[in-house]
């Protein structure tokens, strides 16, 4: 196996079938818990966001973002942000265990078994209802300025998905303290110029920069650029823990090493390996050969 059709194996080994037993149980939390928030509140937007609806779903990290954003009006949940979240946190309090976060609030079973979800309160900033602010537990202002559908373009029209998913596993198994939302931005902006690379090109690129630029990478909310300061996400800390583990991973690339990147090669079918080969030779017609490719 080559180092390519390696990673679209490793690929194909995160990815979680539609009809599988993962998916099938979000969909029926989210149903339940759409039917949940209903029940006390009729009248806010309940939509998918997370890695569901952005497409980078990788079995060892996948989640689902409900967002739950009530009108720029509407005061039915509170008056203020705090009070929509705290509202919000008891009603799911009623069938869930669940655990607060700076913006969401995780879903648990009773037992705290993780049901992979994060329900997300807000208000629409004005009646286009495109804008939203969100309560946060952290910072002076308490409140983040968001759009959802710009968060969905931003990751749909990078051109990195594939090396968005590989980051996201990368950062799952080193147990990194980034938040994945950082850590996406920061992929995104590092691997701007390489999108007709493959991804072998792409995530040698991302952890050598990544290593060089630790110390002061900063990250923009798409959403809000200027005004939502992600600086606490990048503490002392953070960044000396992302620059040690970059540089790990770059060394290993340097060692031909993959396998202690991403682990061994997952057991396929021949069926999917096939897939796999069509979708390199594919890939081949724009991106040329590179010189790490065995």
């Amino acid at each position: 196996m080559n180092l390519l059709d390696y990673l679209d194996a490793i690929l194909a080994s995160q990815t979680l079938d539609a009809d599988g037993p993962e998916l099938k149980a979000l969909r029926q939390h989210r149903t339940d818990v759409e039917a949940l928030l209903r029940s006390k509140y009729p009248s806010p937007t309940i939509r998918y966001g997370g890695s569901k609806a952005k497409g980078t779903m990788v079995r060892e990290a996948y989640d689902l973002d409900i967002i739950c954003y009530f009108e720029n009006y509407d005061s039915s949940a509170g008056e203020t942000l705090e009070d929509i979240y705290n509202n919000i946190r008891t009603v799911l309090g009623k069938s869930y265990y669940v655990v607060p976060k700076p913006s969401a609030l995780r879903l648990q079973s009773p037992t705290q078994v993780d049901f992979h979800i994060d329900v997300v309160p807000g208000r629409f900033t004005d009646t286009s209802k495109s804008d939203a602010f969100l309560y946060r537990s952290s910072g002076e202002k308490k409140r983040l300025k968001t759009n959802l559908d710009v968060h969905l373009a931003h990751v749909r029209d990078s051109g990195v998905r594939e090396a968005l998913k590989l980051v996201k596993l990368w950062r799952v198994r080193n147990q990194l303290s980034v938040t994945n939302f950082v850590l996406e931005l920061i992929a995104i902006d590092l691997l701007s110029g390489k999108k007709k690379d493959d991804l072998a090109g792409q995530m040698t690129h991302f952890f050598s920069k990544l290593a060089a630029q630790a110390d002061t990478v900063t990250p923009k909310d798409p959403a809000n650029p200027e005004g939502n300061d992600l600086s606490d996400a990048l503490n002392p800390l953070v960044r000396g823990e992302l620059k040690r583990i970059a540089n790990r991973a770059s060394g290993y690339i340097a060692n031909e090493n993959w396998e202690a990147l991403f682990g061994p090669p997952p057991v396929t079918s021949d069926a999917e390996g096939q897939r796999a080969q069509l979708r390199r030779v594919a890939s081949s017609v724009t991106a040329p050969t590179k010189p790490w490719r065995r």
